[in-house]
């Protein structure tokens, strides 16, 4: 499953996710209808959009026996709002079958599969960035970490925890352009640690704080760069 984010602003990682799975063995089929999966929706207060989102969402994955995703925020989204927009409705059991299923990247890799190191090569010094949601409904959090140690040539950095616990910036939809020097302010905390740190590359599970990020590095010239953890995972003998 596809974000919106990958699909609108970074179709390659869309398609370095297929690639892993596929490299791995693993059979993938992507339906070409799929759609949002209603969480813009739900965060501006249109539950029942989101809902009517999440049922064509839930349809157009019923024949699959895991679902992987390229954004974390989605996942976690998916199983802490579902249970609440279909509990005790038509889409009672179908909801709890597809948020057993649906994972992300990392979690289907390390926890589902057990794959902890995928034979790649990125050779640069890296941070990795905690996604809010991710960690607070989710609760991935080793398992990114256990990948990116594996990376042949990578070194993992670890943000200041003060900094490390604290959102991007980017927040949910609207808050980056409606409260823009907060966001600012909380993008330029995250990036000036990782270049006290010496990092060259921020990475995280989902594709949205990236693009956050990104802006404020273009905007202020700023010798870093952004990239999804599975386009790290896809990279085998080039530098990117």
């Amino acid at each position: 499953m596809i974000s919106t984010a990958d699909d609108q602003f970074s179709a390659k990682t869309g398609f370095n996710l297929i690639k892993i799975l596929n490299n791995l063995g693993i059979e993938t089929n992507y339906p070409l209808q799929q759609t949002s999966c209603g969480k813009e929706l739900y965060e501006i207060g249109d539950f029942a959009g989101a809902k009517t989102l999440g049922e064509r969402l839930m349809k157009q994955f019923s024949g699959a026996n895991r679902v992987v995703c390229s954004s974390s925020a989605w996942v976690a989204y998916i199983k802490t709002v579902f249970p609440k927009l279909f509990f005790n409705t038509a889409y009672h059991i179908e909801h709890q079958e597809f948020c057993e299923k649906i994972h992300d990247i990392t979690d289907y890799l390390v926890n589902i599969i057990g794959t902890t190191c995928l034979n790649n090569e990125f050779p640069n010094k890296v941070v990795f960035m905690d996604n809010c949601q991710t960690i607070n409904d989710y609760g991935i959090y080793n398992e990114p970490r256990t990948l990116l140690r594996n990376t042949a040539g990578l070194e993992l950095l670890e943000l200041p925890n003060e900094i490390a616990v604290q959102c991007c910036g980017f927040g949910n939809i609207g808050f980056a352009s409606d409260f823009e020097a907060v966001s600012s302010a909380l993008a330029r905390k995250k990036v000036e640690a990782a270049l006290n740190l010496g990092a060259e590359v921020i990475t995280s599970t989902d594709t949205s704080c990236l693009l956050h990020l990104q802006s404020y590095i273009n905007k202020n010239k700023l010798k870093l760069r952004c990239v999804h953890i599975i386009d790290i995972l896809a990279n085998k003998n080039n530098r990117k």
